[in-house]
């Protein structure tokens, strides 16, 4: 089964401080993820600070507009993008991005 890599975009801000907050978000992902049961390949981590690195080697620091990924396994993009439409990160605005990891065979 073909897998997919979810991204978020969106500027990520600090994570709460208030633990009764954390344990709210917390509890939006967990849900998310028990709700793809077996689809869920890796569930991800948040991105911190980015920078990019150009042809010539030089490195540029940047502000981070991919704050996420995770990884699911759907029968085809539309399977996928169902998946994405319950992504916790679409409350606050954020995008989710689906990429279809391709299969080299090695």
């Amino acid at each position: 089964m073909p897998k997919y890599v979810l991204t978020y975009h969106g500027e990520a801000g600090p994570m709460p401080d208030d633990p009764e907050i954390m344990g709210q978000v917390m509890a939006a992902w967990g849900a998310w993820y028990e709700s793809m049961g077996s689809a869920l390949v890796d569930g991800g981590a948040p991105f911190g600070a980015s920078t990019s690195v150009g042809p010539d080697g030089s490195a540029t620091a940047n502000p981070a507009t991919m704050s996420g990924y995770t990884i699911v396994e759907a029968s085809d993009m539309g399977a996928a993008s169902d998946i994405a439409r319950g992504c916790p990160v679409l409350e606050n605005g954020h995008t989710v991005q689906i990429s279809e990891s391709i299969d080299l065979g090695q």
